[in-house]
């Protein structure tokens, strides 16, 4: 039953996950799409350009809209995908919160040991390539279009892409701005 597959499919990303909502973008990509098929990569890059519009953490935002589209898929009702939507981002949660609870008041404790600041040391390496991953995953053909279908597309997007790592990079122009600014030349250009 779909159900029981969100709830275990999040329980084990929130649990595997470390560095946050962009590297869990990648487990969720492999799950979702590529082993249970719950998805197209089309809809999976949309999904992900929507949890990073929206308020909230990205990687709960993207279980909330992978849990609703997944019931949706089975053929589900509305009501049914709407707790689809709940299940998934509860159980992508609960998991490293009975963690971070269960272990806070030893890390507090141990913090300068060498063994603990030896684990955060590693678990920042690996942070490091989840991170990785999700940019590679999001430089496909879904978000900068494919050069062997349309140049013109290929090369504005890789325009856009280049004048927003700048504006934010060099210049510090605040991400909203660069938002509304690429979505402008977006409807502007498209």
């Amino acid at each position: 039953m779909i159900f029981l597959k969100l709830f275990y499919v999040f329980s084990k990303i929130g649990i595997f996950n470390f560095g946050g909502g962009y590297a869990m973008l990648s487990l969720i990509q492999d799950e979702v799409v590529n082993k249970h098929h719950w998805m197209t990569i089309d809809e999976f890059t949309d999904i992900v350009a929507i949890s990073q519009s929206t308020p909230g953490p990205i990687g709960i935002n993207c279980a909330t809209y992978t849990g609703y589209t997944a019931v949706i898929h089975e053929g589900f009702p509305t009501w049914a995908a709407v707790l689809g939507a709940v299940l998934a981002s509860l159980s992508v949660i609960w998991l490293p919160f009975i963690l971070m609870v269960s272990i806070s008041k030893f890390l507090l404790k141990h913090s300068q040991s060498k063994a603990v600041t030896d684990i955060f040391g590693t678990l920042r390496l690996v942070i490091v390539g989840l991170l990785a991953a999700a940019a590679i995953m999001l430089m496909s053909k879904e978000n900068f279009g494919d050069p062997s279908e349309s140049v013109f597309t290929f090369v504005v997007s890789l325009i856009i892409f280049f004048m927003s790592f700048v504006g934010t990079r060099l210049y510090k122009i605040h991400p909203i701005i660069i938002i509304l600014l690429c979505g402008l030349a977006g409807l502007v250009i498209y």
